[in-house]
């Protein structure tokens, strides 16, 4: 069994050190964009990040699985028991709309299951990092923060019982599905958010379910997954049948409801 407590740590200590980079970036008169397979936004940020992370997760000897190298065989992935799945820039379109809402992404697996996660927001210094066996804290500049786990978990059958639900949702994403399955609550409120923040509100209570009816990648819910696992919360398939599962041979989520 590996020490998830101080491998969680070298995952903060990354996430941190790749932020001063991402910002150096965000700060600059300009930066320069091209654009990734399937035509999304790729910034100079996401390569610094993607080889500072990288570079101390090595110190671990466990296999990284980064969007910007995600481009290893499946034959030699599903070996793996223990890997880091990492998303060094999720909300490049935030990021270049230049309104804050960008992560930095890293989550600890074992046999497909995400078991630790950490997100740092580099534009205002929040760090959020969690799995079982350290419990679940936000670090917002000075302050820290705890999260206890939930004495049980939330129903979908209860959420669609209460007479108001807020519901958070993309902000570049909100699609005819997402609303039409937002219609089913009574007296739903939509808070719109980028990037894996979505997930943080309903770890703090500021949102109650996040549906995501789009196309979404591994390394854009494995740290939140863990994190919001470790308060015991979910990350669900559509159908509510069971959990998203990582290290797929196609790294595709599946649509999935939050809660």
């Amino acid at each position: 069994m590996k020490d998830v407590r101080h491998l969680l740590e070298i995952a903060k200590y990354a996430a941190l050190d790749a932020g001063k980079a991402v910002m150096e970036v965000y700060q600059s008169e300009g930066f320069g964009t091209d654009l990734k397979t399937g035509g999304s936004p790729l910034t100079i940020a996401d390569k610094r990040a993607h080889a500072i992370i990288t570079g101390h997760l090595a110190k671990t000897n466990i296999p990284v699985l980064s969007e910007e190298g995600m481009n290893i065989d499946f034959g030699e992935r599903k070996h793996w028991e223990y890997f880091w799945l990492v998303d060094p820039l999720d909300g490049t379109k935030e990021f270049i709309k230049k309104n804050g809402e960008f992560t930095i992404n890293i989550a600890l697996l074992r046999e497909g299951t995400p078991i630790g996660g950490v997100i740092y927001m580099p534009c205002n210094d929040t760090l959020y990092s969690g799995s079982k066996e350290t419990g679940v804290f936000k670090k917002e500049k000075d302050s820290l923060a705890e999260f206890a786990p939930l004495s049980e978990r939330i129903q979908f059958r209860d959420l669609l019982q209460r007479e108001s639900i807020i519901v958070v949702a993309s902000r570049s994403h909100l699609n005819p599905e997402t609303k039409d399955y937002i219609s089913q609550f009574q007296n739903a409120t939509i808070i719109s958010l980028g990037s894996s923040l979505k997930f943080m509100l309903l770890l703090e209570n500021r949102a109650d379910i996040y549906p995501r009816l789009g196309t979404t990648m591994e390394w854009d819910t494995a740290a939140a997954h863990a994190i919001l696992n470790a308060s015991n919360r979910g990350v669900y398939r559509e159908d509510l049948k069971s959990e998203l599962r990582y290290n797929k041979p196609d790294l595709t989520n599946p649509f999935f409801i939050a809660f």
